[in-house]
């Protein structure tokens, strides 16, 4: 059964301008997006691909230039006051309060804001504060929190007033691995009454993999692709995705895409060892032997060589020719 929309938008753009006579800058081109209610929402893509834009018009901190945007039903520009008290929004590295306050004195001014009672209020942030383990540093200034615990403050922060809808901007920025896992477990066990709205972007491949229902995929404004992960997937199995390291790095990488076959190509390169990684979508196998031979014109020596299953990178490859990095 279909549920309710939490966010809608409908040949959405936004325009940026840009320096004299080099024109504006396109941050959205109509972009036409759906998110059901119950659902966690992943919008994929490298930097300046427009992500971080859209969250700002839905959240009403932007306006958009053309276009429409929903949020509960409420569109954005004519119900921003309305739509502040069901949302609540968590960018990665982002300051969590002020500086001098205590962690416990951030959380109760922001419950303030949203007009919790005072009860409410102890409750909720007892609550979030030993669950996001900020417990042992409740009466601590937060200028006096690792990088790691601020964000955990600004996560408890987007949890204070229970939104209906919450906007994640790489909210597991700053936090280590087990930090990281014990996030996505606490999201998931809040959104368990299937009320809530998780709309989350990140440049994790695997965090989105795990934790959205939907992906959407956006490359210079425009939504590329739109499905759960593992459709997403599924529609690249006939093409094979390769993982090859190399050294030393190729110089000229643009002269490999150029190769007939290649559908995408990405590039992560190893400071301390010197050599690359490529990993690589192809039409079919016989595309290997024109690589190989540009590789070894390179005067690079291969590594090691795998073979993969299809991973969401390796669909955003395929859609834009290149990698997240």
């Amino acid at each position: 059964m279909k549920r309710d929309l939490s966010i809608e938008t409908r040949s959405l753009r936004r325009l940026f301008k840009g320096v004299p006579g080099a024109g504006d800058v396109v941050a959205l081109d109509s972009v036409d997006l759906s998110v059901e209610e119950g659902e966690i929402f992943g919008l994929l893509g490298p930097n300046g691909a427009g992500k971080t834009t859209l969250i700002k018009i839905l959240a009403t901190l932007l306006l958009p230039t053309s276009g429409e945007a929903y949020v509960k039903g409420l569109e954005v520009v004519k119900n921003a006051p309305k739509i502040r008290r069901l949302i609540n929004l968590v960018s990665g590295g982002e300051t969590p309060g002020y500086g001098i306050l205590s962690v416990k004195e951030n959380l109760w001014f922001f419950s303030q804001l949203y007009g919790l009672s005072r009860d409410g209020a102890r409750d909720r942030i007892k609550q979030l504060t030993d669950q996001l383990g900020l417990d042992t540093y409740v009466d601590s200034r937060m200028s006096k929190l690792s990088t790691g615990y601020k964000q955990r403050l600004n996560l408890a922060r987007g949890f204070i007033n229970n939104p209906a809808v919450l906007f994640l901007d790489e909210p597991t920025l700053g936090l280590d691995v087990l930090s990281a896992k014990q996030l996505r477990t606490f999201i998931r066990s809040w959104m368990a009454d299937g009320t809530k709205t998780v709309l989350l972007t990140t440049h994790y491949m695997a965090e989105a993999d795990e934790m959205c229902n939907r992906v959407g995929i956006i490359d210079r404004g425009k939504v590329l692709a739109c499905d759960t992960p593992q459709r997403l997937k599924m529609k690249l199995a006939s093409r094979p995705s390769w993982k090859i390291e190399i050294t030393p790095n190729i110089q000229d990488l643009d002269s490999v895409r150029t190769i007939q076959g290649i559908v995408g190509l990405s590039e992560t390169s190893n400071i301390e060892t010197g050599a690359s990684t490529l990993k690589l979508v192809l039409e079919d196998e016989s595309v290997m032997s024109s690589l190989l031979s540009k590789i070894s014109q390179n005067g690079s020596k291969v590594l090691a060589m795998s073979k993969s299953e299809p991973t969401l990178e390796d669909v955003y490859i395929s859609l834009v020719g290149r990698g997240l990095q």
